[in-house]
């Protein structure tokens, strides 16, 4: 005989609208290689730029973005999906592979690097900040994303969007003139 009530059932049921954890595995896990190229190239514009105004602004920028990244892998465990090494690899091996293009100078650091660089930097915030919004959105079925961590980090995101941007804007006239 069955002693479960329909509440204790409907208990251990998801919720009717809960997150397709398959095509979120897939989302998160692209939302992690993009990380991985943007902590790359965050840390090498902070490294090639050290010293200057630029790379004072650039440095706690690089700063968040590797702490994001590590937040995004905080997350994906919470919710038990697994890493794809391969599109990690594919994120590292995309950004070593941006570096290669020509930028007009053969030896020297060329200006129009920084401006390229920034604009990278600006267009993969912008990307993070879509996937932590869709991740806020998820909140509401899934109670394991936090949805002030959620908050704090589109704010951070948005920060650093105003960040790179101010300094995209005063690369264009040093690089283009």
């Amino acid at each position: 005989m069955n002693t479960a009530s329909a509440s204790d059932t409907s208990q251990n049921r998801p919720p009717a609208h809960s997150p397709n954890m398959r095509l979120l595995g897939i989302y998160l896990n692209d939302h992690l290689a993009g990380a991985t190229a943007g902590v790359l190239r965050s840390t090498h514009l902070a490294r090639t730029t050290r010293g200057s105004a630029l790379g004072q602004a650039i440095g706690p920028i690089a700063a968040e973005i590797a702490q994001d990244r590590s937040t995004l892998l905080g997350i994906m465990q919470d919710l038990d999906i697994p890493v794809r090494r391969y599109k990690v690899c594919a994120g590292w091996a995309g950004e070593k592979l941006a570096r290669l293009k020509s930028n007009g100078r053969l030896i020297q650091r060329s200006p129009l690097s920084t401006l390229l660089e920034l604009e990278a930097l600006r267009i993969g915030v912008e990307g993070k900040a879509a996937g932590w919004q869709s991740l806020r959105r998820l909140s509401a079925l899934d109670q394991r994303l936090d949805p002030a961590q959620l908050d704090q980090l589109l704010d951070r995101a948005r920060h650093q969007q105003n960040v790179l941007e101010e300094w995209r804007i005063r690369s264009v006239t040093q690089a283009l003139g």
